[in-house]
């Protein structure tokens, strides 16, 4: 079985969303984990009991499977989480991210980056509102038309108890 598709089956499995793969230099394997949008409900992050979990499967898993690898590494996506795919833009609607296309877009200045609010996606016409100096555009694109996109972090200080 291919690696990707045995990391992703256990994750999964798991009630688990496989968000990315790495493999690095001398073996090393990064598996970026989150919750899946049933389960995230309101400010649901990942935890280090959720990276141990998974971790420890995973660790079987790749020893049944005979995988050759030096390390293994489970962590959330951060607060900076890439978007990757069409289900990640529709969890994500009404979030502020960062786009950054293949190649620039006539009608929209020909600029290939773009930081806004995701739009509802259209089947599979992708959204983002973002600001121009004559006031707000929305860009139409599609997933094959982004080169990467992440979550811009949303951090407020001011809800946390002393």
């Amino acid at each position: 079985m291919q690696l990707l598709k045995l990391i992703e089956t256990t994750v999964v499995g798991m009630d688990y969303e496989l968000v990315e793969l790495e493999i690095a230099a001398r073996g090393l394997l990064r598996v970026f984990i989150d919750l899946t949008s049933e389960n995230a409900g309101p400010g649901g992050q990942i935890t280090v009991e959720d990276c141990e979990k998974v971790t420890h499967q995973l660790l079987h898993v790749l020893t049944v499977e005979n995988v050759v690898y030096e390390r293994l590494e489970v962590s959330s996506p951060g607060l900076d989480r890439p978007l990757k795919k069409l289900a990640d833009y529709v969890r994500f609607a009404g979030k502020e991210a960062i786009v950054k296309l293949r190649v620039a877009m006539p009608g929209a200045a020909h600029r290939k980056s773009f930081q806004g609010v995701l739009g509802e996606p259209d089947g599979e016409n992708l959204k983002i509102e973002f600001e121009t100096k004559d006031g707000s555009a929305v860009l139409d694109f599609t997933l094959a038309d982004v080169d990467k996109a992440h979550l811009v972090p949303q951090v407020d200080f001011r809800s946390r108890k002393a």
